[in-house]
Order: C-alpha cells, then structure tokens, then sequence
C-alpha cells in the first residue's frame, strides 16, 4: 500500500517526502475535498522533490462541466503530474461520469499521466454518483484508478459512512478490472489496521499528519508521517 501524503505548499511537500510519503499530492483544502491548487505552486513542488518521487495533482470538486475539467487536467499534464485526480462531487449519473472521466483522460493522451476519479463517501446526501460504480466507469473512460474520498472534513472518517465490506468489494472490483484503487477521507489512526486489511493500492492522509490534526491551520509534520509508515 503507497502512502499518499497532501501538501500545500512546497515546505510541507518537502516534510512529506522526507518522512516517506510514496505520492505527493498537491491540492488546496481552502477549495474543498480536492480543492486545486496553482499551477506555479504545483511547479515548484515537482521543481524542488527528486526526479523519482510520484506527484499527484487534484482538478477540484467538480460539477460537470467537462470542457473546463479537461483543459485543466491539460494544464496539469503539462506541469509533468503522475496522476491527476478528478472528484466527481457534481455528477450524478454514470453517462455524465463516463463523458467527464473521457475527456478528462483524452486531454491527458501523449502525456504520462494517470486519471484517477474519485466518488465522495457522503454520496447520498450530496446527491453525487455512487462511489461503488467508479470502477465501471474508469474502465469506460480510460481512468486508471478510483477513490473514495470524504466531502465533508468534520471529523468523521471514510469508516463513519460506508461499510467495510462495501469498501472491500469496491476495492476487489477494482483489481479485477485491473485499474487501482485509493481510499482517503478523516482517516484516524487507529483505523490503519483497518484500511489495510481491506487491500487497497493507496492510502491518502492530509490532517491525520498535520499539526493538531488540522488539515486547515495545521501543517504536515515529519513525525507524525514516520509514526503513520510505522503502523503501515
């Protein structure tokens, strides 16, 4: 299981990578779940990490618009991402998922960047696609990968919402369509053991590695990343 950390600036990318994070995955919490961050922020970032390290970059929490979600994944392909991750917080129905998950991915042909698209754990409520159909749907797209994340960052976990045998059975889809998959969302840590014995590809963290564990007004510290590795 790869270790995906969240940074928001280069210092706290820095301090992630140094602690062991596999993936760097640049996004702004100020803009959501998948909030995106700038492109010259982003730029610094893949600047200052080692050639070797993976970089991941989010597009946001998006509505369907597909026009606007391709030019950006676009732009991120650019920058030299490994993947990009889509949230598909505004789509409601497996055509407009496929179709934004399509251009998305057709955006990103020539480049060497992985589309990832992430389903929300409070689907219902947000009246969002059901996670539990991203693996389908990546496989129509031409998507590499799926997540869940959560939308909502007040405390409660992936865990809170969802059963583990639905995240199990997400997570099995998944590898038999051949395609990896990501679970993130409030993770605490005595929900590792949890996380990895449903077996999936990656675990993303922001605030269980933060300061304080706030994913807002707290920064990413290096302990508390290698104390993470240790339950891993």
């Amino acid at each position: 299981m790869k270790l995906l950390i969240s940074p928001t600036n280069v210092k706290e990318a820095l301090i992630a990578a140094k602690g062991g994070a596999d993936i760097i995955d640049v996004k702004n919490p100020l803009e959501g779940s998948l909030g995106a961050n700038y492109p010259w922020v982003i730029k610094e970032i893949i600047t200052a990490l080692p050639k070797s390290m993976e970089i991941s970059a989010t597009l946001g929490d998006l509505d369907f618009k597909p026009g606007t979600a391709s030019l950006a994944a676009l732009g991120l392909g650019s920058l030299g991402v490994n993947y990009v991750k889509a949230g598909l917080y505004g789509i409601s129905n497996e055509k407009e998922a496929i179709e934004m998950g399509s251009k998305i991915t057709r955006a990103l042909r020539g480049y060497k960047t992985m589309v990832i698209l992430a389903g929300y754990a409070e689907f219902k409520s947000l009246g969002s696609i059901s996670p539990y159909m991203l693996p389908d749907i990546a496989i129509k797209s031409g998507a590499s990968g799926v997540m869940i994340d959560t939308a909502i960052k007040n405390g409660e976990s992936i865990l809170d919402h969802l059963k583990f045998k639905d995240l199990q059975s997400f997570v099995d889809d998944s590898h038999s369509k051949d395609i990896f998959s990501a679970l993130a969302g409030s993770i605490k840590i005595q929900e590792i053991p949890i996380i990895k014995k449903i077996g999936c590809d990656i675990l993303g963290v922001r605030s269980l590695v933060c300061t304080r564990g706030d994913r807002l007004k707290g920064s990413i510290s290096e302990d508390k990343v290698r104390l993470l590795i240790n339950k891993m």
